[in-house]
């Protein structure tokens, strides 16, 4: 079956599907959502980082509106598994029982009419705490008269592993030159202008309990949440609402959430929590606390022959479910080669806990850390063998002819040209202007440019998430696609929008296989009740996994309209295309409504052989075990003022491959808003 070139498909800049509703204020997000009888939420939380609890004192006439962990029996900890040999396992209780361990953490929830009220209840209340010693370094936190965070461990490490690929002891003795650098990132909040929160219910007409959640993953937060509740998965339904940002920070499982159904369970009326902005930044999930030692081998010209690192994080003191505490130290060591032809490469990994929020996802997992550590590592390496900067990274970096390339640490890149990123971004920042500007700055100011170049992981297969341990394995996606008799249709995935644009992306994949107006196309997601189970979004996976999953279903209904079209138009199937919401052929065209109205409602017209009905669900697995890779090169002119210490951006050049384009005005827009918070954190 051909299809034309559509003006609606892959590759156009078509204005987002979803935009109507919030351009006219008409969003639903969580804080927007009001029923009869909901009370609201408000935490007592921890105001030190380390103490014994010993006692929550309330007052009788409050007790009814007070809830400890002794009142809510049926809420099991929250427990992150791992298969990797010696990982250390945390109990995070929802509420804090016997022990708090970092500032934020919560203790009590107090309920009112408002949040106000609720506020006001946790004034009046008080918790009983025996303070004792803080962790608060993670170097220090090492040390074998340190006080441990989990008391059942004998240390602070939650897992140390190691990587030993090539022959180090050759590249040394190869060596003519080597340097070391030391780097440490500092702790990062997600900040979504949408914060966390959560609403449940119980819904006696269907007997089970209704969660709206601020999430990236609803059908995960279903399955783990109904096993941690104690309650069969069919009698929780789970709905994510409009959600505004995620970043990362909201495809976690949160004691919050627990709290909050399993208080919904215990008073039999709504319940609501609103996370604000001083509660996400204390007690939220951080990211990026990341500690580095690099030393490069290399040759004469600036040839790296090996890389020895050791990469220390930062977890905070309970393990985030799924991800586990490990997860960022996995990701940064194991991307530290980037996008480099090093095949040369010994680590030491260490997670260790302290008292301080956990460390969860947040954009470009672990990956942030390591593209600064390396890049930091080879600019030392560049001047010490007298070269600039880009040219020492293009000759280190894996070549085109090298692809597939299979990197030390086991990921397979499938194609690109690293190096030309890298001269592309040379030339749009003009390095030449900038080296002749910088002999001529004014006293006090000094002029400098930096590169970045990285590989991006994502769509990773089922391979990859088993050899992480981790108890889910997000390998795959769902898609159903079906119409309905009057030519609309509707795509259920299992993938969360929160901004990217995804109903619009989406529809265009529907539009390329189809030839269907995006505009007749409605995509539904977020709800467990609705949608297949899937994995939601997160790692930058949608459009690969779920897009592929959509393409898979188009393509399996375009063959049941080639049929069906055939028989109406009575022509050869070879001879039909799809395009303009009709299936067109020499003789004549008939509309998809028309098609779609036959298969649904007057299945007699059809041909003797074809079931009626015009509906497909299909899952996408990827073929690469270790993911796709998009690559790219970031490069920064910056102006330090000395005297002030001030930094003024003066320019900033973004080059990113990451294939076949969906809709280039999305891309644009998400380089333009990835580059702003890359650039904010870094200052």
């Amino acid at each position: 079956m051909a299809l034309e070139e559509t003006t609606h498909g892959i590759g156009q800049s078509i204005l987002r599907n979803e935009d109507w509703k919030y351009l006219r204020g008409r969003g639903q997000y969580l804080s927007d959502i009001a029923m009869p009888g909901l009370k609201d939420v408000a935490f007592l939380r921890s105001p030190i980082a380390h103490a014994r609890l010993l006692e929550v004192h309330v007052e009788d006439s409050l007790r009814s509106r007070v809830f400890t962990a002794e009142d809510l029996p049926g809420m099991s900890p929250i427990v992150a598994t791992s298969t990797a040999p010696g990982y250390k396992i945390s109990e995070h209780p929802p509420l804090a029982q016997h022990k708090v361990r970092f500032v934020g953490e919560p203790i009590a929830a107090c309920l009112g009419d408002t949040r106000a009220e609720a506020e006001d209840i946790v004034q009046q209340i008080y918790a009983d705490l025996d303070e004792l010693p803080i962790v608060i370094d993670m170097h220090d936190a090492q040390r074998g008269d340190s006080a441990l965070v989990h008391d059942e461990w004998n240390s602070n490490i939650a897992l140390e592993s190691f990587i030993h690929a090539g022959d180090l002891d050759a590249a040394r003795q190869e060596a003519r030159v080597v340097v070391t650098q030391r780097l440490k990132m500092n702790r990062h909040a997600s900040l979504p202008l949408e914060g966390r929160g959560v609403l449940a219910y119980w819904d006696n007409r269907l007997d089970e309990l209704v969660v709206y959640t601020s999430t990236q993953f609803p059908h995960v937060v279903r399955t783990e949440m109904a096993r941690l509740l104690d309650i069969p998965e069919r009698r929780l339904r789970v709905i994510a609402p409009d959600v505004g940002g995620g970043f990362g920070v909201k495809s976690n499982l949160h004691a919050e959430e627990l709290v909050v159904a399993a208080l919904a369970m215990r008073t039999g009326h709504p319940v609501r929590w609103v996370e604000d902005r001083r509660e996400h930044l204390i007690a939220s999930q951080h990211a990026r606390e990341h500690a580095y030692e690099l030393t490069l081998h290399a040759n004469a010209e600036g040839r790296v022959l090996a890389v020895e690192a050791v990469v220390e994080v930062d977890a905070g003191a309970y393990s985030v479910w799924p991800w586990t505490s490990t997860m960022e130290a996995g990701m940064a060591a194991g991307m530290v080669p980037g996008p480099y032809d090093i095949q040369v490469y010994h680590a030491c990994v260490r997670t260790i806990m302290t008292n301080k929020s956990p460390l969860g996802p947040y954009r470009g997992v672990g990956r942030t850390g390591a593209c600064l550590a390396i890049d930091c590592a080879l600019d030392a390496l560049a001047r010490k063998v007298g070269r600039e900067p880009w040219e020492v990274r293009t000759i280190n970096m894996v070549r085109p002819d090298q692809m597939p390339y299979r990197s030390a640490t086991n990921k397979v890149y499938d194609s690109g040209n690293y190096a030309e990123s890298v001269r592309e971004a040379v030339r749009l920042i003009d390095v030449e202007a900038i080296r002749a500007r910088q002999k001529s700055m004014p006293e006090g100011k000094v002029l400098g440019v930096g590169f970045g170049s990285y590989t991006e992981q994502t769509a990773h297969g089922t391979t990859e998430w088993v050899a992480r341990g981790m108890a889910l394995v997000f390998g795959y996606e769902p898609a159903v696609a079906k119409f309905t008799p009057d030519g609309d249709l509707i795509l259920e995935v299992g993938v969360q929008n929160h901004g990217q644009g995804l109903e619009t992306t989406l529809a265009q994949i529907a539009a390329q296989e189809l030839g269907v107006d995006p505009k007749r196309v409605i995509v539904r997601h977020g709800d467990t009740s609705l949608s297949p189970y899937g994995s939601g979004t997160m790692a930058s996976r949608s459009m690969v996994m779920a897009g592929g999953a959509v393409a898979r279903a188009c393509r399996m209904l375009a063959e049941k309209i080639r049929r069906i079209g055939a028989h109406l138009l009575k022509e050869p199937e070879q001879n039909l295309r799809l395009h303009s919401n009709a299936v067109h052929g020499q003789s004549g065209q008939i509309t998809l409504q028309e098609v779609a109205y036959v298969a649904l409602i007057r299945p007699e017209r059809l041909p003797a052989s074809e079931d009626p009905g015009l509906e497909v669900s299909t899952v996408y697995e990827p073929d690469a075990a270790t993911g796709a890779y998009s690559y790219g090169t970031q490069a920064a002119l910056v102006e330090v003022d000395l005297q002030h210490f001030s930094v003024r951006v003066l320019d900033y050049v973004v080059v990113h491959d990451c294939g076949r384009v969906a809709n280039p005005m999305l891309v644009e827009r998400k380089l333009l808003r990835g580059g702003a918070e890359g650039i904010g954190p870094s200052l």
